[in-house]
């Protein structure tokens, strides 16, 4: 029985799981939330039971002691002792050019890792956190790295390279990563088995911040986030594809150095920058204004940024088409692909020239499963995320357990 501790560890939080992978069952799972703060938040669910407590945790060791309790507690937690957890999987922002897949933590992964926190400081660092926290606490346990870099590792270099003098690209490893790859591996391998096949799907990973894949039998052949996550789609808060001379006159304006324009285009713009609003859902009141508290401004707003997400979307919707020279199915996942049946109309009515016909029923109540009708040349679905269990799975076979 193989039970495996799963953690994503942010700047100044801890999401974790456990899980069973004897049958895949999470046993428990929670936040840790605000560390480094006077006043956390500590959530724990189990059993069908959550508890929620507002401790003080000054870094990421308290916060994992905290977790380590709580799974190990006599009353409600998940395991008896600390000694079934067999391993530690944790989410890892980037694997840059070293890593292609999982890989078990040693002192050579663990200072590559750490030679790639120039490439995603704020997140590569809280990974680290989280690893080192495992190392100071669970000193036996094995733990694996799943990078959010692996799955794009198969773009051809006409899909990762940028039309810049190679030497930059050598010296400097200047090129398109692509992040979100968890998700996209996993929704791809969920798509072949809900169509019971593999095949050319295109994944549309979309919440706060969002992304696409091109995926030819299970191999991703290009993805939409580039050197960093602020290339691509219109998201919350970060503008996605820009013209790159607008950074100047941007600076000139607003009086921003290099850090400041690029902070702009990350936290200030995409949907907060057109609206005001960066959850979608809050744009969505706003767009439809059903009790009539936003201006006539505030709503034309809305309903632009919601025509732009769309338009944009399915925009790199059909260069993957072109790209995989064909599409079978076209899947939906995270936030807003998997909640949001008016987004998922929009940008499906920029698509019918590829012989989808949605069923509007399906689409309107879908929680997993097929939203395309009978007749639909290219299948669409619906697929829940699961990052937690693909980092247990690539865990659980880096190790054979």
């Amino acid at each position: 029985m193989a039970k495996i501790l799963i953690l994503n560890a942010g700047s100044s939080s801890l999401k974790y799981q456990v899980i069973d992978m004897d049958n895949e069952k999470v046993l428990a799972k929670g936040n840790c939330e605000k560390i480094g703060l006077e006043e956390g938040i500590f959530s724990y669910a189990a059993a069908g039971n959550k508890t929620v407590t507002y401790p003080q945790m000054k870094d990421h060791s308290v916060a994992l002691n905290f977790v380590l309790e709580a799974i190990t507690n006599k009353q409600n937690g998940c395991i008896k002792s600390l000694d079934e957890i067999d391993a530690v999987g944790h989410r890892v922002l980037h694997g840059g050019e070293f890593f292609s897949k999982a890989a078990i933590i040693d002192r050579e992964v663990q200072a590559k890792i750490e030679d790639l926190i120039p490439l995603g400081p704020l997140h590569q660092r809280a990974n680290l956190q989280g690893i080192y926290a495992c190392q100071k606490l669970m000193p036996r346990v094995p733990q694996v790295a799943v990078f959010d870099t692996a799955f794009h590792s198969t773009m051809p270099a006409k899909a990762f390279r940028y039309a810049i003098p190679g030497e930059d690209y050598t010296k400097y490893h200047i090129r398109k990563y692509g992040f979100h790859g968890t998700s996209h591996k996993y929704v791809s391998q969920r798509t072949a088995e809900l169509i019971g096949r593999q095949g050319k799907f295109i994944i549309l990973h979309i919440g706060s911040g969002s992304s696409l894949s091109a995926v030819n039998n299970g191999i991703c052949q290009d993805t939409s986030m580039g050197y960093t996550p602020l290339d691509g789609c219109l998201m919350g808060t970060r503008s996605g594809n820009i013209d790159a001379s607008v950074l100047p006159t941007l600076c000139e304006k607003h009086g921003f150095d290099v850090n400041g324009v690029v902070n702009y285009l990350n936290k200030n713009s995409g949907l907060v920058g057109l609206t005001g609003a960066s959850d979608s859902r809050d744009v969505d009141a706003m767009a439809a204004n059903k009790d009539g508290k936003y201006s006539r401004s505030q709503v034309e707003n809305a309903q632009l940024a919601n025509e732009m997400r769309a338009y944009r979307d399915a925009k790199i919707v059909g260069s993957y088409v072109a790209a995989l020279n064909g599409v079978d199915a076209i899947t939906f996942t995270a936030g807003v692909g998997e909640h949001d049946a008016a987004y998922r109309e929009r940008v499906l009515g920029y698509l019918t020239y590829l012989g989808i016909v949605i069923d509007s029923k399906a689409n309107a109540h879908i929680e997993e499963g097929e939203i395309s009708a009978p007749g639909s040349k290219v299948k669409v679905f619906v697929i829940p995320t699961n990052e937690e269990l693909q980092i247990a799975r690539e865990t659980k076979a880096e190790l054979g357990l």
